[in-house]
């Protein structure tokens, strides 16, 4: 969990009790997205998922801050480019909905390089229409 200093706070990950928390290296993944205009939920979520173990969504939620739609619009984000991998645990005590637990699937590095991909890609598109302007003007 995060305080409001941007300091660690140290929670459990529910199915292996082992304490999840970011550093500094995650803070800087956070900082950097966000200077290259990844949105806050979709940036701290990759930060939360970055060490490739399996974290559930209430971790995830508990850990960076975001609240849980915040948690549902980025996993969106990254399941529609194919980045996490979503499994469904029951509780062990009782009812209610399985927890789901996500992982990243691919590396962390092909994840940057597809962003860098779309930032390119937009970028010549940003040129392209300035170019266009000047030939106009």
């Amino acid at each position: 969990m995060v305080d409001e200093s941007g300091s660690a706070i140290e929670t459990t990950d529910m199915t292996n009790e082992t304490p999840i928390c970011m550093g500094s290296s995650e803070y800087e993944m956070i900082e950097l997205f966000r200077k290259i205009n990844v949105s806050r939920p979709i940036a701290l979520t990759l930060a939360c998922l970055a060490k490739g173990r399996e974290i559930s969504s209430q971790s995830i939620e508990m850990v960076s801050g975001l609240r849980q739609p915040e948690v549902s619009v980025a996993m969106r984000y990254l399941r529609e480019n194919n980045w996490i991998d979503i499994r469904e645990e029951k509780k062990s005590k009782g009812k209610g909905r399985p927890i789901k637990l996500y992982r990243l699937t691919v590396p962390m590095d092909r994840i940057v390089s597809k962003i860098e991909e779309e930032i390119i890609a937009e970028s010549k598109l940003v040129l392209r229409n300035i170019e266009r302007l000047k030939h106009i003007a």
